[in-house]
């Protein structure tokens, strides 16, 4: 249950005036050290995966304790693509269970900016998924940042912006008025008079990236004009840093678990601080209450075939299993044959959806068609089909570290 629709989320900030923090993660130490913040601060997050960040993981191996962790949390969670590279990485996000997408266009013009987001608002619109959008450009300044976030800034214009959600239909938006990627040099001037503009002409909730190195006061105004989603890296990446150099010059001999000992509490720390200054911690309960759950759907048939032999059967099932499982919104695509001879019923798909969303756009979509009305149907027409989610799920493992006592599953 506390995987929740992401949308939700920042619709309630927005409404009630707070901000939720989208931190990025490099690491379990990180995931596990934003979601005991969350815990003890009893407030909603976003897990944040950047691409730009995945020379430093493996994208498809960190995401399933990703999605577990969110699962066992007992605050509401939701997990986010951010700053994904094109079309491909969204579907292939919400693949691996993202549930918010963004997909950056905001270096190249105007329409193309318009002609990218749009195409992933599309795909996502089938599966459910909520997209945020960039307009304007929040370049780096320093380190990696530089390197990943090349260019000047560029600020958001109003004109622009009603332009862009009008014609790319995104869920949220980010803006650029003066923030960085990366660390601050010295006090960053913000143009509250320009976002106040656009959050009266928009009225939806707003993004800022770039959110290390602002003074708590900045926050406040930012928030007070419309912003309910900062992204923040930098500074939980110096945190995470300086216990380890602590570590290393407190004993030379620190083996690597000895270095990183406290970054998972250094991560936390920070985390904390922020959602207690952003207005989001003590607002999970409510949170929850006001969400809709975020659970995959199963899409089962169970099936017999007539007037092909196993070899035909296992060549189409193969196929289905390619086909299928390129369509944005599968999740999973399992094939099986029954373990008893005498079974009613021989054969069996389950097809796994992120959102019950899919269900429709799978049925519709011409790669299904194709391949039920050429291969599937002719061969199997004593079948039984059924859609459902999963009522709970209950996760036998002890919980220990710093997330533990996170949650009891469902």
């Amino acid at each position: 249950m506390p995987l929740v629709n992401m949308k939700d989320m920042l619709q309630h900030a927005y409404d009630h005036g707070y901000a939720v923090g989208a931190f990025d993660l490099v690491s379990l130490d990180f995931l596990e050290g934003i979601l005991a913040a969350a815990e003890r601060a009893r407030a909603p997050v976003i897990l944040s995966l950047a691409e730009s960040h995945f020379d430093y993981y493996d994208f498809e191996l960190l995401m399933p304790a990703v999605e577990v962790a969110a699962r066992r949390a007992s605050v509401p969670v939701a997990i986010h693509l951010d700053h994904g590279a094109s079309l491909d990485s969204a579907v292939h996000a919400i693949r691996l269970g993202c549930n918010g997408v963004m997909v950056d266009a905001s270096h190249t013009d105007f329409s193309d900016n318009v002609r990218t987001t749009r195409a992933v608002v599309e795909m996502a619109r089938a599966c459910g998924t909520p997209v945020e959008g960039e307009l304007g450009y929040v370049p780096g300044v320093e380190g990696e940042d530089a390197e990943r976030h090349p260019g000047e800034l560029a600020c958001t214009t109003l004109a622009e912006a009603r332009a862009y959600v009008e014609r790319t239909g995104v869920d949220f938006l980010a803006v650029s008025i003066g923030t960085v990627h990366g660390r601050m040099k010295g006090k960053p001037k913000l143009d509250y008079q320009r976002l106040k503009q656009i959050n009266d002409a928009l009225s939806m909730p707003l993004v800022i990236h770039g959110g290390s190195g602002l003074s708590d006061d900045q926050f406040r105004r930012l928030i007070t004009n419309g912003v309910a989603k900062i992204n923040y890296y930098t500074a939980l990446a110096d945190a995470a840093a300086a216990s380890i150099r602590g570590r290393a010059r407190a004993d030379r001999a620190n083996g690597y678990t000895g270095l990183v000992k406290d970054v998972r509490e250094a991560v936390s720390s920070e985390v904390e601080t922020r959602m207690r200054l952003w207005g989001s911690a003590g607002r999970a309960a409510e949170v929850l209450s006001r969400c809709r759950s975020w659970l995959p759907v199963e899409h089962l048939i169970i099936y017999n075939v007539e007037g092909i032999d196993d070899t035909r059967l296992e060549m189409m099932m193969a196929e289905g299993r390619r086909v299928l499982g390129a369509i944005p919104g599968v999740r999973e695509v399992v094939t099986g044959r029954a373990v008893q001879e005498n079974a009613k019923y021989q054969c069996t798909w389950l097809v796994r959806f992120c959102h019950p969303a899919v269900i429709d756009s799978y049925c519709r979509h011409p790669d299904h068609v194709a391949f039920a009305d050429r291969l599937f149907r002719p061969v199997a027409g004593d079948r039984i089909s059924i859609d459902f989610r999963i009522v709970e799920t209950v996760f036998s493992v002890h919980h220990h570290g710093a997330a533990g006592g996170a949650g009891q599953g469902g």
